[in-house]
């Protein structure tokens, strides 16, 4: 995989809100009262909510290492602060590339206003944005990556493009629906008259299942579409009229949607369901540069793509950090030097070709005559020392541990023990060597990593590890 280093006068901005705004309402699935206040918040912040009704008002970073629930929306979690329902609130703050703000909320749901994100943007653009002084960091797609679900007919796929773009389509079997498409080409330009206003929608088959998994205590005919997929006529919406206690009267209507409520487009269900996988990818933690090709997505297939795209980002941060625009490699030997302490004639990683932070590492050690263990391991029959290979899969390991750290020079790994150390065929020279190393558990100060060594794909020595951080 390529990894390309964006120049850095190639960054746009970073962008918030002027002023703080607020609205009120209650939230859909919990039926809560809130008010939520957006304030501006300062460079490389993201997006924090923030739960004013708790004591100490504890937050929850909105990112997809947070998400704890994608039943029927989007549910971020950190500590005591629990926020449910979060993905309109994030289309506006991606459809309008926002990316530093504050959201606080006195319950622990957003309002859903009319099932909507244009509500929100409304209020955003009332604030005013304005730009800031720190760069923005591109999360660019340089080869196509995929999630599907065949059993359900999912397919997501992000292609590269100079742009983000989304092109969507549905085709549930309903006659009011049918097969929709849609495609956004132009956040600037599309996002706030063409895709915000695009409010939620269910099924009149779904109501009663909802509410009795304790759901949609907030929904109404008024903030959500209702598509009738009943063959008992009125008789079947007056009984679920009669379930969810709704007041206003509802009537199976001429459009084949209750109350035959207007669509806001021809195809507003689909251009919602772009709305919320905006939402759900502004998971990633930075915007990102691709084109989404989705096929009956939701919530939980949403979340998996980002997942995927969050560890890219992470590694894409991690070579814009260390590389040099010129490296072959993802982390070359100049970059390893920067993260490692280890010199001559004690260094031996050569270059990291891959690396997914907090889960593994994959090292290449190249092996020569001139190492000066041959001279006396052994003279007439050189042979790389088994202690040597598992130091050299310990500093691998170190390479794992340190990246994130923002001064790894202030920082050295001590390993704690060694398991289930095997040895399988000598290591001479001119043999080149493959670590692989995963992580097995981490903790703050320790962690333990199982590790592989190859040479060419003979497994020629593997172990286990514990480790811990300590300052130098």
């Amino acid at each position: 995989m390529e990894f390309i280093i964006i120049e850095e006068n190639m960054y746009e901005k970073q962008r918030t809100i002027k002023r703080a705004v607020s609205l009120e309402g209650i939230g859909l699935h919990t039926g809560n009262s809130c008010t939520m206040t957006m304030k501006p918040a300062p460079p490389d912040t993201g997006i924090r909510f923030v739960r004013t009704d708790l004591p100490d008002s504890p937050w929850v970073q909105a990112d997809i290492d947070h998400v704890v629930d994608i039943s029927r929306g989007t549910t971020l979690q950190q500590g005591e602060a629990k926020v449910y329902t979060v993905e309109h609130v994030l289309a506006a703050f991606a459809g309008l590339q926002l990316d530093n703000i504050i959201v606080e909320l006195n319950s622990s749901e957003p309002p859903v206003c009319d099932g909507s994100a244009r509500p929100y943007v409304d209020k955003i653009l009332e604030a005013g944005i304005e730009k800031q002084s720190a760069d923005k960091f591109y999360l660019e797609i340089d080869t196509p990556m995929a999630y599907s679900e065949p059993d359900r007919g999912v397919d997501l796929i992000v292609a590269p493009s100079d742009e983000l773009r989304i092109t969507f389509m549905i085709d549930y079997k309903n006659p009011a629906l049918g097969t929709q498409y849609t495609s956004l080409v132009d956040l600037e330009k599309e996002f706030v008259e063409e895709f915000a206003p695009a409010r939620t929608f269910c099924f009149l088959s779904e109501l009663e299942m909802l509410k009795d998994a304790g759901l949609i205590k907030g929904g109404g005919l008024d903030n959500a579409i209702v598509f009738y997929d009943s063959k008992d006529g009125q008789v079947e919406v007056d009984r679920i009229q009669k379930v969810l206690n709704l007041k206003e009267k509802a009537f199976v209507g001429k459009t084949g949607i209750i109350n035959d409520i207007k669509l806001r487009f021809y195809n507003e269900p689909v251009r919602h369901k772009t709305l919320d996988l905006l939402g759900d990818l502004f998971l990633i933690g930075a915007p990102f540069k691709g084109h989404v090709l989705a096929a009956r997505s939701g919530h939980k297939a949403n979340v998996e793509l980002a997942k995927k795209m969050r560890e890219l980002y992470k590694k894409k941060k991690i070579a814009s950090k260390y590389s040099s625009n010129n490296s072959a490699s993802f982390l070359d030997i100049n970059a390893v030097l920067k993260i490692m302490p280890h010199r001559y004639p004690f260094l031996l990683i050569d270059r990291i070709i891959d690396l997914v932070p907090d889960k593994s590492v994959v090292a290449i050690k190249n092996v020569t005559i001139n190492e000066p263990f041959f001279q006396g391991h052994f003279p007439e029959h050189p042979i790389m020392p088994g202690v040597m290979i598992l130091e050299a899969m310990a500093q691998a390991g170190g390479i794992l541990l340190l990246n994130n750290i923002s001064d790894p020079k202030s920082k050295v790994v001590y390993f704690m023990s060694i398991d289930k150390a095997k040895f399988r065929q000598p290591v001479q020279p001119g043999d080149q060597l493959r670590f692989e190393l995963e992580m097995i558990s981490l903790r703050k100060t320790a962690c333990k990593m199982r590790a592989k060594a190859f040479v060419e794909e003979k497994l020629v020595a593997s172990a286990e590890f514990v480790a811990m951080i300590v300052d130098r």
